[in-house]
């Protein structure tokens, strides 16, 4: 994203755009539109026969006050009398021709009643209007009208925004107008942050706006998403009859899967405005989504009515069905409002977002670039466009099943690494589920999370993800992506393909939480060291209210109360796709899926296969439960207060918690790191092996592993330390420090196969790093690998090793072994050009002369 909103581009402005522009700056008079404000209050509040009642009665008695008919007119399209509106428009101009707010009004009304030819002039009748009569047009009301009509005619963005706006804004502070203006441009743009501070401007001198409380809820849409709600809450608190905070509802109702929700918002929206066509395209959806042929062509037509070309309507639906990873449909869908309106933005826009995900990216990335071309101003087509020359650098890895993109120099690095971890994944799951998938799988591993970001969401600043899977296209973030932290990058593209199989055996018909449950169940059973398990923080969020109904569990996903409510999502996910495997097979599973993949619904599916939703709930929740009351059941797990945890061990407070809560996992953890920062090594020992013994699978930040693997240490047990490192290796997946020590242990007793799984293990977190790699050519050439060794070397240079001159000595001895002495002498000659005086190259340079002679 720009770092300056709205970034200033080269524009053709239009001719009249100079000469009108100076009316704006002439410094406003004391002039201020009338306004009857509490008819304007009922409106805002939802209050629609009164509003058109009061307003009707105001034109009655003032016919020439076009603020009344602006009211009437806009009472009468927020309630679907299209063409009431139409005929009161016309007297309205017809009394008052000069006004250009009636103009911008008339514009809606002729998209209402399907003429978007005479919309479209509209617009141009008001730039026309101000150039013609300079002194007349100076109300703040009036510039609003006036720089929305620019920017359809091509004004530049930003002078709008400085040079008309922000007059009007000045002037009159409290005209909601400038405000909605503003944040609606901004959301245009995808330029969250400038939308929200438009909105919340306007809400601190109108506090009570619902249509501002609406705007902030869609600027924080897909940021904060806690703001989002609480907005959203507002505007239906002032208006629970407001329309687009009802349709926004309705949309997170069916992000959640919450369908019969979803349609009572709808069915309230079309109880105000029968012809909604925002409120029939999400129907259409609904319908398509139960595969409903018939009810989605009837709800298509319904919303495209009055005005047949909409392109909306279609964008619409192909956003909602490509939100549900519908991408193929959705792109349908695009396609049909591009037909209808070529020069409509969103669509092609949402077109090209779809063929990227489908892996059509000849197309999707030229209409990416098409869209750029005809608005540079947009941040998501601008961010795009910075990723595809960003990308245009890469390198690209292929087999006959994968199509892999990498940073070049990663590639390099780990790239063949990425092939062979996907073809056996491909080997094991494909075959698992028997589904044959279509070739090739795309991949794309980003070293920079925000260019991550803009790949897979548009943005770059949505952070929390290590990995998406939108079908046939994978995108991951790599290592380097990671800032430090450690994540196992081969765990996380086994969870991806499992998507991959999975998305494509039921043509991405699928619930969120089975899709997440599934490959987070297969994570686990990838490897003992892999996957989400039940630990000391999950565990009482398995015994207490957290734990979530299956049929609600995907909105689990969408609003999570924290970041550990999220996480604590997949976990639940994966226990109930445990649960249905250990108890009904993997037989039942793949019948499941093979129903969704014909459109069945997932309760249907779970019923026939499974058992009934409620039954399955029931038992599921037992299940959870027992699982959770196992897990350690000699250790108590629940959380001390805080004070406690800091206070002084034997103190009263403290003993007489711990004896009605004998063998505390955290005081027990806690005493053992205090009784370490006092170097109390054999105490702390004996607290630490009680815990490792009576909760051995312990793995994440709070295991004991790591606190009694030093006490081992500082006491010099070198077996034990050694036999608790590899047990603690094994069932961790991001345990560096310990797969770094075990190589250290192994290289000492010269155990060369240790040294190799535990480097290999290394690697699975961070290959961008010379040690494992250090150790794996060791490890490798004293097992006589002399293949990998000569990998391990060479890639050790790509790394930029600090003893480059060692390096290309070992892989020069390496070589000559292996027979190549061409590549032999050339890696010798580049470590002598490092270290001229190295004389172990130089006798090896004189072997290989004499060796070259025979």
């Amino acid at each position: 994203m720009s770092e300056s909103p709205l970034p200033r581009a080269a524009h053709t402005r239009p001719r009249w755009w100079g000469a009108v522009v100076c009316l704006v700056l002439v410094r406003l008079g004391a002039l201020s539109a009338a306004e009857p404000a509490e008819v304007r209050r009922a409106f805002l509040a939802g209050n629609y026969p009164v509003a058109l009642a009061q307003s009707e009665a105001g034109f009655r008695d003032a016919p020439g006050n076009s603020e009344w008919q602006l009211l009437r007119v806009e009472v009468l399209l927020a309630t679907g009398r299209h063409r009431e509106a139409d005929t009161a428009m016309s007297v309205a101009l017809g009394s008052d021709p000069a006004s250009i707010r009636l103009r911008w009004l008339a514009r809606d009304v002729a998209f209402a009643n399907g003429r978007p030819e005479e919309a479209a002039k509209r617009a141009e009748e008001i730039t026309r209007l101000v150039a013609g009569r300079q002194g007349s047009y100076r109300q703040p009301a009036d510039l609003v009208v006036f720089g929305r009509a620019a920017l359809l005619l091509g004004a530049d963005p930003k002078d709008v925004l400085e040079k008309v706006y922000a007059v009007a804004q000045k002037s009159d502070p409290k005209l909601r107008d400038v405000y909605l203006a503003r944040g609606e441009l901004a959301l245009e743009k995808h330029d969250f942050p400038l939308a929200a501070k438009a909105f919340e401007e306007g809400l601190k001198v109108l506090p009570d706006d619902p249509d501002l409380h609406f705007g902030r809820a869609r600027a924080y849409e897909n940021g904060d998403r806690e703001a989002a709600a609480a907005s959203l809450a507002a505007a239906l608190k002032l208006n629970p009859r407001h329309g687009p905070s009802l349709l926004q509802r309705a949309n997170q109702q069916i992000d959640a899967e919450d369908y019969a929700e979803a349609a009572q918002r709808l069915d309230e929206v079309i109880a105000v405005n029968p012809v909604q066509p925002d409120a029939w395209a999400y129907r259409a959806v609904l319908a398509h989504l139960r595969n409903d042929i018939a009810a989605e062509a009837t709800a298509r037509a319904t919303g495209l009515g009055a005005w047949p070309t909409n392109p909306r309507v279609d964008h619409l639906i192909g956003k909602k069905l490509s939100d549900k990873y519908r991408f193929a449909e959705g792109a349908t869908y695009q396609r049909r409002a591009r037909e209808s309106d070529p020069a409509y933005l969103p669509a092609t826009a949402q077109l090209a977002t779809d063929l990227l995900r489908l892996g059509e990216e000849t197309e999707g990335w030229a209409l990416a670039r098409a869209v750029r071309e005809k608005d540079d101003y947009d941040v998501e087509a601008f961010n795009l466009g910075a990723l595809q020359e960003t990308m245009a650098k890469y390198t690209t890895l292929t087999t006959d099943d994968f199509v892999v993109r990498m940073a070049a120099k990663e590639a390099k690095v780990y790239g063949p690494r990425v092939l062979e971890l996907l073809t056996k994944a491909k080997r094991t799951l494909a075959a698992k589920y028997e589904v044959e998938l279509a070739r090739p799988t795309y991949v794309e591993i980003f070293a920079d999370q925000k260019d991550f970001a803009v790949r897979t969401f548009g943005m770059p600043d949505v952070a929390g993800f290590l990995g998406v899977c939108f079908g046939r296209v994978v995108t991951a973030n790599g290592p380097a992506a990671h800032g430090g932290h450690a994540t196992n990058w081969e765990a996380v593209l086994w969870h991806e393909f499992c998507h991959v199989v999975t998305l494509q055996m039921t043509k991405n018909k699928m619930p969120r939480w089975l899709s997440e449950g599934i490959s987070v169940y297969e994570e686990r059973q990838a490897s003992r060291a892999w996957g989400m398990r039940l630990d000391p923080t999950y565990r009482p969020m398995m015994l207490g209210d957290d734990l979530v109904p299956v049929g609600k569990l995907s909105g689990a996903f969408l609003a999570p109360k924290t970041p550990r409510h999220l996480q604590f999502a997949y976990l639940q996910s994966s226990l109930v796709v445990e649960f249905i495997i250990t108890r009904h097979g993997l037989d039942a599973l793949r019948g499941v899926l093979r129903d969704l993949r014909g459109g069945a619904e997932i309760n249907a599916a779970l019923a026939q296969h499974v058992a009934p939703l409620a039954t399955l709930e029931t038992e599921f929740a037992a299940y959870a439960k027992e699982s959770a009351e196992q897990m350690a059941p000699k250790l108590n797990f629940e959380k001390p207060p805080a004070e406690l945890l800091t206070a002084t061990p034997g103190g009263v407070e403290v003993s007489a918690w711990q004896a009605t809560h004998p063998d505390n996992y955290w005081m027990m953890l806690t005493r053992a790191r205090k009784l370490t920062e006092e170097k109390k090594w054999a105490e702390a020992r004996v607290i630490l092996e009680r815990m490792v013994a009576a909760y051995p699978l312990a793995k994440g930040n709070d295991t004991p592993y790591r606190p009694l693997a030093t006490v081992l240490r500082e006491l010099g047990d070198g077996a034990a330390e050694r036999e608790l490192l590899s047990t603690w290796a094994a069932l961790d997946d991001e345990a560096t420090e310990a797969y770094l020590r075990l190589m250290e242990l192994g290289a000492e007793a010269k155990d060369w196969p240790a040294v190799t799984r535990n480097a290999e293990r290394y690697l699975g977190v961070n290959p961008l790093v010379v040690p494992p790699w250090r150790y794996l050519a060791q490890a490798s050439a004293e097992q006589g690998q002399t293949a990998a060794a000569i990998v391990a070397w060479r890639t050790l240079l790509h790394l930029d090793t600090p003893d480059p001159a060692g390096a290309h000595f070992q892989l020069g001895q390496l070589l000559r072994k292996n027979g190549e002495m061409v590549e032999a002498r050339a890696q010798t000659l580049l470590a002598l050009e490092e270290a001229p005086r190295f004389r172990e190259a130089l006798a090896l340079l004189l072997q290989l002369s004499r060796e070259e002679k025979k």
